[in-house]
């Protein structure tokens, strides 16, 4: 029973100093960590379970070797941020796979890469097509990044010349039927809007999982009874057609009458509205 009593001490001490440790280490997932970095992990996850079973006589020695892991993984890291070369000694460098739509076989021996692990990890990144491919390299961590053609890369409101409104990251303000309150806070909003949101959808709050405001004002809801449909607010929609409307009205009344100084009056306004359209169009038709 005594033993039990230690070793159940023992493993919520090294759970917590785990913990501390590898929050220290970094926040780095797994398929963008190094294989240095990983390794790390491990032995300080193996070290510390067998220090918790008590499988080293010494416990004083576990303890130095977890914290000699520990305080060697992070003095490396702060020397990799200052010098380079350290950087690419302990997490590697990259490797350039495809470099001016030519496909670089000497690299990918190197990084031990047959071609059909080549054009998996392309298809993986949205390139089907070997030919739209213009570059591409393996990082240190042994993720492809591909930069395609220009002809074939997707069209991009700048390449358009189009006014696009600023976009902010969504807060999510409903979430398993519960308002959370510091997101509302956030973007300016409070419950009683939240309310007034839901009662124009026909929705109640207990009936929705996830309620999210985007950088536009807009409530997108999902409800757990999936047999419902939200309608989906169009606010900005209708106010830019009223708009519309209004300009469209007095190009029509200026075609109508006779009398020039009239006519003047509504081309000249008709002028300025569509000067606002111009305007409100990237915020109110994004």
């Amino acid at each position: 029973m005594q033993n039990f009593v230690v070793v159940l001490l023992r493993t919520i001490i090294l759970f917590f100093l785990t913990l501390f440790i590898v929050r220290i280490i970094g926040k780095n997932s797994l398929s963008k960590m190094t294989p240095f970095k990983f390794i790390s992990y491990i032995v300080i996850a193996v070290i510390a379970s067998v220090i918790s079973l008590g499988l080293i006589p010494n416990i004083a020695f576990g303890f130095i070797a977890l914290a000699v892991w520990f305080f060697f993984s992070i003095a490396l890291d702060y020397i990799a941020m200052k010098s380079k070369w350290v950087h690419d000694f302990i997490n590697g460098k990259e490797t350039v796979l495809i470099k001016d739509g030519k496909v670089m076989e000497e690299s990918l021996k190197q990084v031990k890469f047959t071609g059909e692990e080549l054009l998996r990890e392309l298809r993986t990144k949205n390139a089907f097509n070997l030919a739209d491919v213009e570059f591409a390299v393996m990082e240190a961590t042994g993720e492809v990044n591909v930069l395609l053609k220009s002809d074939k890369k997707p069209i991009t409101a700048h390449d358009m010349k189009i006014k696009v409104a600023p976009a902010t990251e969504p807060q999510t303000v409903i979430l398993d039927g519960n308002i959370l309150d510091e997101p509302l806070s956030t973007i300016g909003l409070n419950r009683e809007w939240l309310k007034i949101q839901l009662s124009n959808a026909g929705v109640s709050l207990d009936n929705v999982f996830i309620g999210q405001v985007d950088s536009s004002g807009d409530l997108f809801l999902d409800l757990f009874d999936d047999s419902i449909q939200v309608v989906q607010p169009q606010v900005k929609e209708l106010l830019y057609a009223t708009i519309s409307k209004v300009q469209a009205d007095l190009l029509s009344f200026s075609l109508e009458t006779n009398d020039l100084q009239v006519k003047q009056m509504y081309s000249e306004n008709a002028g300025k509205i569509k000067k606002v359209m111009d305007r409100l169009e990237p915020y109110l038709l994004r």
